[in-house]
């Protein structure tokens, strides 16, 4: 039973995603792109290779499938076939912007079915004691309130996708200006691959965490309870193992 629990629990290491994600594409791209290295193709094909061999491998070691992962996995596979189709550089910056747009629109749609992916998100039992709440909640009778911040809360939750999808957009106009399937515009997408992180990542990260903190802030102020209480505690340990470390 462990066995098949465990590779479900394993947390993502996050550098290890920036490396084959943004950083090992980026460099291919940028200096491999030449007729006298890889060429323009084969250096976006070895590129690509890195996050589609990233996924792969982390769908086996942690055997998890969610939407999320097979969304990028086809946004990496579209940057590939695009690029070896030659089209021109506004449909990379369509594609770019869709992907975001897609999510922020799933967001948002999630709010008329019975699981709002707010609560996958941002309001989820492995993090948070969500029975606890709901009891205080109940206790309060503030249910309907806090459905109300969860609705305020998928909307900015929601905005930092949108957030993400102009700034997609935009990065890609201004730096896809090569002819696809030349040196040269790969280098630009190694570019813009590189700058997705500090120009679009981290501003969409900034409105997420707002969504978390409005939306743990609502929590407090419906429960009564304390930020420590909200969470999930850890399992107190036996006495002989306490006595051990002592």
């Amino acid at each position: 039973m462990s066995q098949a629990t465990a590779p479900a629990g394993k947390q993502e290491n996050l550098l290890i995603n920036i490396l084959f994600n943004v950083a090992a594409p980026a460099l291919i791209l940028s200096k491999l792109s030449s007729e006298s290295r890889l060429g323009p193709v084969w250096a976006l094909v070895v590129a690509l290779a890195f996050p589609l061999g990233y996924g792969a491998w982390d769908l086996v070691t942690r055997r998890k499938w969610n939407f999320f992962s097979i969304l990028g996995f086809v946004s990496v596979l579209l940057t590939g076939g695009l690029g070896l189709m030659k089209v021109d550089g506004i449909w990379f910056a369509v594609k770019e912007a869709a992907i975001p747009a897609i999510f922020g629109i799933a967001v948002l749609g999630s709010l008329w079915t019975k699981t709002p992916l707010v609560r996958t998100f941002l309001y989820n039992d492995k993090v948070i004691d969500t029975a606890k709440v709901h009891a205080v909640l109940i206790e309060r009778e503030n249910v309907r309130a806090f459905e109300r911040l969860l609705v305020h809360a998928t909307w900015l939750l929601a905005g930092s996708f949108f957030l993400s999808s102009v700034l997609n957009f935009g990065l890609a106009r201004y730096l896809l200006k090569s002819p696809s399937g030349t040196p040269a515009f790969n280098e630009e997408l190694g570019k813009m691959t590189a700058l997705s992180w500090p120009v679009i990542v981290v501003p969409s990260m900034i409105m997420t965490l707002a969504a978390l903190w409005y939306l743990f802030a609502g929590v407090r102020r419906l429960t009564g309870l304390k930020l420590e209480e909200v969470f999930h505690q850890p399992p107190e340990k036996p006495a002989k193992e306490r006595k051990d470390e002592s």
